[in-house]
Parts: structure tokens; sequence; C-alpha cells
């Protein structure tokens, strides 16, 4: 079967500090869950308990507000003891519930009761979505109700983003190891919910056989589907190298894909919990791991657990972290101060803990001019020539400013420069502060 991948750059990335791709290990209960009422992209949500509510698990505790927001639920039963406030970025602040464990499980442990959906219309299967705050489970989290509107013309093909080019992304391997038939019901319920014709699960080539569980379990449906073997080059599940390794699929096979929806196995397998079960996101898979860390594992975890809860179930720290990452190290987001009291919240898919050796020193160095940095970029950019455009001078030309919108931030540049610049972080800032 032939392989899709995309046409230029790219880096072969592998980590032996992130966690085995094996199976998954169950997080204990938090005695104190963090339910942040910022999960998702846009603003706040409004909360709806304060302390001393006595809420269940599932209960409504945030209400989202305009675009970009999306409902926050209790994951855990018990009373809220307390309101908390701090920085996840600059500037940038989220307050949370405090709830102390207590009183009994609405879903944990017991049989699960399916809810008919296959009469439903899609306008129905999206309010449920809607109404248990589902997010895209990965990037900024953006809600679900915010992808159906984004959408020009309907999708013609579901794309499910099975792509292992990241070693840190270990949870969503095991996820779709251990829930196949989750994420294929997810993928069928979706492509009705946004009027997508067909299915396409994108695999990873090492992981072919993966692709032979899922096409198998979705042969239970009505709907066409099929698997593509992509490259696992990073950064290979990349919307933009994604969509151009599915375009030579398309144009190989004489097919008509038409638009594409693309969304990743978290996210569909919680559409299925939502639709199927009438459940927000309780729990996700996470790879946590590092070189800090003395037992790298993937955990399932419910969401509101403290990351320095998760640390001590590994073994605790090998040394004193340098560095905390809430997602991969190659493009997630830095906590802030090393913060262990920050919570695992909807789009935490991974977490590491690196010590001065991984992260091979902070002090840059004078540039000297070996070319790499444009040889992996994927989207043809000089990231030198940008980087010191950026830095050292006031102003830019227009078609700079052109270039710098043109990043996505997949930190391959910073990955091979050998003076340690940090080429990407600074492309993209400056690209946000063009809008």
């Amino acid at each position: 079967m032939r392989v899709y991948s995309f046409p230029q750059g790219g880096i072969r990335f592998a980590d032996p500090t992130a966690p085995p791709q094996e199976a998954s290990v169950v997080a204990f209960l938090p005695v104190l869950s963090v339910i942040p009422m910022v999960q998702h992209v846009g603003s706040q949500a409004i909360p709806l308990a304060s302390v001393g509510t006595v809420v269940k698990e599932g209960m409504l505790v945030g209400r989202g507000q305009g675009p970009g927001s999306a409902h926050v639920h209790a994951t855990v039963p018990g009373q809220v003891v307390r309101m908390v406030s701090w920085e996840m970025v600059p500037g940038i602040t989220n307050e949370a519930l405090v709830i102390r464990l207590g009183g009994s499980f609405e879903q944990l442990g017991k049989p699960e009761e399916r809810l008919p959906w296959e009469s439903l219309e899609p306008g129905a299967i999206q309010q449920r979505i809607i109404e248990w705050g589902i997010v895209e489970m990965e990037g900024a989290g953006r809600p679900l109700a915010d992808w159906f509107a984004s959408f020009h013309e309907q999708p013609s093909t579901l794309v499910v983003r099975c792509v292992f080019d990241d070693p840190w992304l270990a949870a969503d391997y095991v996820l779709c190891r251990e829930r196949t038939e989750a994420v294929v019901e997810g993928s069928i319920i979706l492509s009705r919910a946004c009027g997508a014709s067909r299915v396409v699960y994108a695999v990873s080539v090492q992981e072919k056989d993966l692709g032979t569980l899922l096409l198998a379990a979705a042969k239970t449906y009505a709907l066409p589907a099929s698997v593509v073997l992509v490259g696992s080059r990073y950064p290979q599940r990349n919307h933009r190298e994604l969509e151009l390794a599915l375009r030579e699929y398309e144009t190989r096979e004489k097919l008509d894909l038409g638009s594409l929806g693309i969304q990743g196995p978290a996210t569909v397998a919680a559409v299925r919990d939502a639709v199927v079960l009438g459940r927000p996101i309780l729990d996700r898979y996470v790879a946590v791991g590092g070189s800090a860390v003395k037992k790298p594992q993937v955990m399932k975890v419910r969401i509101g657990t403290r990351i320095g809860d998760l640390f001590a179930e590994c073994g605790g720290f090998t040394g004193e972290p340098q560095r905390i990452i809430l997602g991969s190290p190659l493009s997630g987001r830095r906590v802030l101060e090393n913060n262990l009291d920050e919570p695992v919240i909807k789009t935490s898919y991974a977490l590491s803990a690196l010590l001065e050796k991984q992260i091979g020193g902070t002090v840059m160095r004078s540039c000297v001019g070996c070319g790499e940095c444009r040889a992996v970029c994927p989207v043809g950019l000089d990231p030198e020539a940008l980087f010191k455009g950026i830095t050292f001078r006031r102003g830019k030309a227009p078609e700079q400013d052109n270039r710098v919108r043109a990043c996505h931030g997949c930190g391959c540049c910073d990955v091979v420069c050998p003076s340690r610049f940090s080429l990407s972080t600074t492309i993209l800032t400056a690209a946000i502060g063009e809008h």
C-alpha cells in the first residue's frame, strides 16, 4: 500500500524519555480537583457554583459565553471549598473551582446506559455535543460548536487523524488501541453531525495494524470508510501537511474527497461519550514523562487532577526539573514557575518534566549559518532570516510580514538549531502581534 506524505522539510523525532506506547494505568482520583473555567480557546465560562456548593459528577459548573467558549462540568462529586486563580500564560488569568471529593459517583463504576442516536438529525447531535462542552482535545481547545460553524461548505469527508509523528502522542495511540470501537462510533456520529459522506482514518505507516482494526470496526456501519497510510515524519499531523498528503491520495486514487473536516481520536471518542452516554469530558489519556520523571507512563486521568499528583504517581522526580511542559516538548505550553498545582484540562494530552541535560542549555550562541532551519521547515521559510529580522530590526518589509504569518509553529527549526535560537517561538509571537 502506498504511503503519502508532505513534500519538504520536517524531522524524524524520537525521545526515549516519552512513556512507552503500551497500555494505560488509571490515575488515582484526586482528593482535591481544580476545575478551570477556561479549558478552551475563548472567554472564561461563567461560574455557576460558589464556595459551599455541593456538586455531582458531570454537573454543569461553568456556562460558556460566546464564540470560543464552552461549558465546564464537575468531574467528581463533592463540595466546592475555594476559588483560585493563576496565570496560565503571561497576562492571562484562569479561575477555577476547587472541589473536595465526596459523595457518590453518577457514572464511575456504573454500567453504561446507551442513549439512542441513530435516528437523530444532525442539529440534534450537534446540540448534545454543545450541551456537554466538547472541544477539540488538542491545541487551544476550539469548541466543536465553532468547528461546525467554520465550514463555508458542508465537509464531504471526516478525517480522523491517527498520526503518530511525535512520541509524546503516546496517549492518543493507547486511546486508539483501548477504545477502538468508541473512536469509530464517534467518527460515525461526528460525520452525521457535520454532514460528511465518508470517513478516512489517516494512520501512520508504522501503525498500519491499527488501521486494520479501525476499518474492521467501521464495517458495522453503512458510512463508507477507508484507511490512508501517511508518513511519520514530523509534523505530518499538522492540518496543512496532512491535507497535502490526503490530496495526493485523492489524485492517485482518482477520488473526490471534497472539503475535509479533520479531528483527532480523543475528540471523536469524546463525541461518542457525549452523544451515546450523555456525559461531558470527565477524563482523558495523558502521556507523563520526561528526563526528570522516574517512571514515565500513559495515564487515564480525571480532568482537574493536579500535575504534581501525576508526577508523584510516576515515582516522583529523578532531579529538579528545569522545565515542565503541558503537551509535547516540541510545541507544548510551558508551565509558569513549574507550578505543580496546575491541573490537567481537556486539551492536556501530554505532560513532561525536563532536566537541564534534556533542554540542552539555554545560552544562545552566534548563528553559524548552517542552514539546518531552512532545510527542515515544512513551509519553506527561512527561519534564520525571519528571526534576525524580528530581533534586530525595528521594521519589517511587507513580504517578511507575510512569511511570518505562514509559520505554523511546528518547532522543527528550534530542534535542529545548534545556536539554541528560539526561532519558532519568536516568529509565532511576531505573527500573533500582526493580528
